[in-house]
């Protein structure tokens, strides 16, 4: 069983997993908004990915022989000002997971529960490919600027991503 601690801090990365997913939903309505398939297409990828992380989290907690308790999911922006201001706050969101992850590892190690500690490696590494997919869009939408055929061309891209090709799910 996970500590009283641990569960607690499980519950809230859950919330917050189920929240990327929503917020990456939202980004995706945004860029249907703007006919940008191959955003939509990447941001329903995500969203799909974020519901697969708070799943594999919600499996472990169970697993070990708790059950969680669902939070209520918070609304996430519908709006942005650019293509480019919503892929930097899903970065900025992105670093926010990261740092909760961490978190949650060193309550893992303080709390010497070593199958939380396997387990958290996994998102860990997961947040450093996440946070990594995201920061090259920034940085691609950054030099294209405000000149639309590169907009086109990144869509294009990202439309052309797949579920599977991801690594981590």
């Amino acid at each position: 069983m996970l500590s009283e601690r641990l569960l607690g801090a499980f519950d809230d990365q859950i919330e917050l997993e189920f929240y990327s997913a929503h917020a990456y939903l939202s980004i995706a309505a945004y860029f249907e908004d703007l006919n940008l398939p191959g955003f939509v297409n990447w941001s329903k990828i995500q969203f799909q990915e974020e519901i697969e992380h708070a799943m594999k989290l919600f499996d472990f907690v169970h697993d070990r022989g708790n059950r969680m308790t669902l939070h209520r999911i918070g609304k996430p922006p519908a709006d942005w000002a650019s293509p480019i201001d919503a892929m930097q706050q899903a970065l900025a969101h992105e670093r926010k997971v990261t740092a909760a992850i961490h978190e949650l590892y060193e309550a893992a190690v303080e709390e010497n529960d070593r199958a939380a500690q396997v387990l958290l490696q996994w998102f860990i590494e997961e947040q450093v490919e996440e946070e990594k997919m995201v920061e090259e869009i920034v940085d691609h939408l950054r030099i294209v600027g405000g000149d639309g055929t590169g907009l086109i061309v990144i869509d294009a891209r990202l439309g052309e991503r797949t579920p599977d090709e991801d690594s981590g799910g």
